[in-house]
């Protein structure tokens, strides 16, 4: 009963026979192999138009990066107070900026406001040096607490960024989940919306280290080609990270894991609700769920194998929770099964 994170899953057999089936031969390096260029041109594919790939390691590179091809002196990035990048990266986007900063936005359920941005961004007036100047907005989609922007929610943030001729990122690390929950297209949630950059993950559901950057604006692609470099995010034996991809896209591999640990969550939500030691913290839209639990059963739960972390409230939660209480955070997989689920749902009947 796996539910700590989505990293905490392996990779999915079918992406790993694809490494294997690379592993022999030779290659050209540096991403100019046929695979490589293979998966370029089906990423330009599902997103309906070309665009610039570039892969990385990580989610963490992969959103410092695009920030940090939009810099300018004294630039600031808004994003929403409990994002990825704000709480959890370290430092990242503002050391490969160059010292760039992150201002904080407000919103519900890790999902800023177009008002709260606009209020956020209104604060640096373009004259103004000693404040600085605004550089990028970006998104997370699904956002850290489970939440899923909706495209009018989407193209509601993107207007106030092109008001102020400014860069929208999406951070996708749950890129896939965001999409199959919504039901609709990559290029429906993103550039057809006002999306200029997005961090594509696909180590959170099912691949072993694959991430990317994909540029919608291509003519940017040659200067975000020395960031990279730089950064030290250039891989000499890329067909690996090719290889895993390749695999993903294949026959909507990546859409059917998806869906899986959606409905996984979707599941799990039910029994949380049907039950009468727990209860949800909110509905879950992709494959986060959170709930509010009392101490003795969290133990309860935990000392018969299940693995889940407790997570601290986000901004503006009223639900009240006792000092005997926890909430709780439990993200589903592509190897979460309903068993797991099920399991679980006994621990806390």
């Amino acid at each position: 009963m796996f539910f700590a994170s989505d990293n905490w899953a392996g990779a999915h057999p079918k992406i790993a026979a694809s490494l294997s089936t690379h592993a022999s031969g030779f290659s050209t390096a540096y991403g100019d192999g046929d695979l490589d260029r293979a998966v370029y041109e089906k990423f330009s594919e599902i997103f309906e138009r070309e665009v610039a790939v570039f892969f990385v390691a990580t989610g963490t590179a992969a959103n410092s990066l695009s920030l940090a091809a939009y810099n300018r002196p004294g630039g600031v990035s808004f994003c929403h107070r409990e994002a990825h990048v704000m709480e959890d990266e370290c430092g990242a986007p503002e050391y490969f900026s160059g010292g760039a900063r992150l201002r904080a936005v407000d919103g519900p359920l890790g999902r800023m406001t177009p008002n709260n941005l606009e209020k956020a961004i209104s604060h640096f007036e373009p004259e103004f040096v000693h404040a600085g100047q605004p550089i990028a907005v970006t998104i997370t989609q699904a956002t850290e607490v489970g939440a899923v922007y909706s495209l009018a929610e989407i193209d509601a943030i993107s207007a106030v960024a092109r008001k102020r001729n400014l860069p929208l990122h999406m951070d996708g690390a749950r890129f896939a989940n965001a999409l199959a929950s919504l039901e609709t297209t990559p290029a429906e949630m993103t550039w057809k919306r006002g999306v200029d950059i997005v961090s594509f993950g696909g180590t959170k559901n099912g691949c072993w280290c694959a991430e990317a950057v994909v540029l919608f604006d291509t003519g940017k692609a040659r200067e975000f080609g020395f960031l990279r470099k730089r950064a030290a995010q250039l891989f000499s034996k890329s067909r690996f990270i090719a290889a895993q991809f390749d695999a993903y896209f294949t026959d909507g591999l990546w859409l059917e894991t998806a869906r899986h640990s959606n409905a996984m969550a979707a599941r799990l939500g039910k029994v949380i609700e049907a039950s009468s030691k727990a209860r949800l913290g909110w509905q879950p839209q992709a494959n986060e769920v959170f709930a509010i639990m009392g101490k003795d059963t969290m133990k309860a739960a935990t000392d018969a194998g299940a693995v889940f972390y407790p997570w601290n409230a986000p901004h503006g939660f009223a639900e009240p929770i006792s000092e005997n209480e926890t909430l709780c955070r439990f993200v589903t997989s592509f190897a979460t099964t309903v068993e797991d689920v099920d399991r679980f749902g006994d621990l806390i009947a």
